[in-house]
């Protein structure tokens, strides 16, 4: 069948038209993309801002043509952190729902890093063993970790790239050395405090890092570009990331549009998630990171397929 997959992220709104079946990898079909940087689009009480309903609102609009060009037959609408953690989440979302009939679902961080966690293990498979997987967005990082299909751990904090880079470095007095170093306190201390949910199931075998951020890192540390195919093998490596860190401070947002991977839209999320990678690396001992292409989008759509599966085996 044939499956719209409706991705309301912190920075981008993504619509992945995919043809999907049992047994078989989502195959990509369409994708429309569009900017919502949501995580940015919030007043001073955290709600979102009228320029950021209305861009959510044209973005449904749009994908629903998209996806009736395209032959779907059914649409998956899911919400991450910037609508989950605004105060006026439930009204960004009923009139969402007056203006384009799409009844979006709001994902639990949990549950984002579940189904994230799902798609990796597909991915590598059960010969990658026991899995740590990282996933970065606009607004939070999610962790997860076992030896199943479902992981034994999931947890989210708010450390998206986008959310920090709002908080913490949007000010130019802050982005200064001593700026930089209390932020990387910061994540740190917030990554530590729950550290022990992981490490106390034992170490992984593998640990996997998903989502942009992490791949443009990958890339600035020179793993294959994109156009290679998502089969080639690419790591995002603690030692060249850490030696990085001090020459993205340095950058401009010109500067760091140049490097390969960077868009110039995401320029201000990448010092930050360049701090959470390293962070997360060193306070679960890793010396690197896989990078999988598969994530939070692809854990929905294999979810939806096996309940599928499942409904069709208990109908016969």
């Amino acid at each position: 069948m044939r499956l719209g997959v409706l991705d309301i992220g912190s920075n981008t709104g993504h619509l992945l038209v995919v043809d999907a079946h049992d047994g078989a990898r989502p195959l990509p079909a369409s994708s429309f993309k569009q900017p919502l940087r949501l995580a940015e689009h919030l007043d001073d009480d955290g709600a979102v801002t009228r320029t950021g309903i209305d861009a959510l609102v044209d973005f449904v609009a749009k994908s629903l043509d998209v996806a009736e060009d395209k032959g779907c037959e059914e649409m998956l609408p899911f919400a991450t952190s910037a609508v989950r953690d605004a105060t006026n989440s439930y009204a960004v979302l009923a009139e969402v729902r007056e203006r384009t009939g799409v009844d979006i679902a709001v994902l639990p961080g949990e549950d984002e890093a579940r189904l994230t966690f799902l798609a990796v293990r597909r991915w590598f498979g059960w010969s990658a063993g026991r899995l740590a997987v990282f996933d970065i967005g606009g607004g939070s990082l999610e962790i997860a970790a076992g030896g199943d299909e479902s992981p034994d751990v999931a947890w989210s904090l708010p450390l998206g790239a986008a959310r920090l880079a709002r908080e913490h470095l949007a000010d130019p007095d802050r982005h200064t050395e001593a700026g930089i170093k209390a932020l990387r306190k910061d994540i740190r201390a917030a990554i530590a405090r729950d550290a022990g949910n992981l490490l106390r199931h034992g170490a992984p075998d593998l640990a996997v890092a998903t989502s942009k951020t992490f791949r443009s890192l990958a890339r600035i540390c020179g793993a294959a570009p994109s156009g290679d195919g998502p089969y080639v093998p690419r790591q995002l490596p603690k030692a060249e990331m850490t030696r990085w860190i001090p020459k993205l401070a340095a950058m401009s947002d010109d500067e760091l549009a140049d490097l390969p991977g960077v868009s110039s839209s995401r320029t201000h999320q990448i010092l930050p998630g360049a701090l959470v990678a390293v962070a997360a690396m060193d306070i679960f001992d890793l010396d690197a990171f896989e990078i999988c292409p598969w994530a939070l989008r692809e854990g929905v759509i294999l979810e939806r397929i096996d309940a599928i599966t499942q409904s069709s085996e208990g109908a016969t």
